[in-house]
């Protein structure tokens, strides 16, 4: 099935819970989910990520249409963009930790490669 996962809820939902997660990913550097969310959220971090290299206006007025928090998109552009300048994407890695305890849902850590 070509496309985005539904995750079950309705797409103004979905973007606002993503965009959280994505802030919270870069602002934190790694965060615990399912898998499939995890899958999700890389998608668009290494997105985020990709247009912060560029390093213009314009890429930060389409990070901060994206990313929630003001401190963390300052925090994209000047510490971690850096950090991948010489890197062709490839930037997050998704590490499957079990299921859940409360409904088996797979679990996993999604992080920034160092």
């Amino acid at each position: 099935m070509p496309g985005t996962r539904k995750l079950g809820r309705t797409t103004d939902h979905r973007k606002a819970m993503l965009r959280g997660m994505v802030t919270y990913l870069l602002e934190n550097g790694q965060i615990e989910t399912t898998v499939t969310r995890a899958k999700e959220v890389r998608a668009m971090a290494e997105k985020m990520i990709t247009i912060a290299k560029k390093n213009d206006l314009h890429a930060k007025r389409q990070v901060l249409a994206y990313v929630t928090k003001e401190d963390v998109a300052k925090k994209l552009f000047d510490e971690i963009a850096p950090n991948y300048a010489e890197r062709n994407g490839g930037y997050t890695k998704i590490i499957k930790t079990g299921p859940r305890r409360g409904d088996a849902a797979e679990m996993a850590i999604i992080q920034l490669v160092k």
